[in-house]
């Protein structure tokens, strides 16, 4: 995503469950016993009109040849505020 010019990503490692349960595993997980499907989760804020590139991007490279890829949600950042201060984080005000 950097050489599309997206900035800022986070990534979170986890484990979950919902309506897909991974074919290929016999077994829920040992640390957690309710959940069936190891996953990724991204978290990306950005301006509107970088949304296209990075859906694009995510189906592109994020996709498998199996069932379960997942579920790209887009919503809207009503404010951003530093931790620190408290104050607008007026640095990104524009996203």
């Amino acid at each position: 995503m950097r050489q599309e010019g997206i900035c800022c990503l986070t990534v979170f490692e986890g484990e979950g469950t919902g309506h897909y349960t991974d074919e290929r595993k016999d077994f829920p997980s040992l640390r957690h016993p309710f959940s069936h499907a190891k996953i990724a989760k991204l978290e990306v804020v950005l301006p509107d009109k970088e949304v296209k590139t990075a859906l694009e991007i995510i189906h592109q490279n994020g996709k498998t040849a199996h069932s379960g890829d997942g579920i790209i949600y887009i919503t809207e950042v009503s404010e951003m505020v530093k931790v620190k201060s408290l104050e607008p984080d007026l640095e990104n005000r524009d996203l």
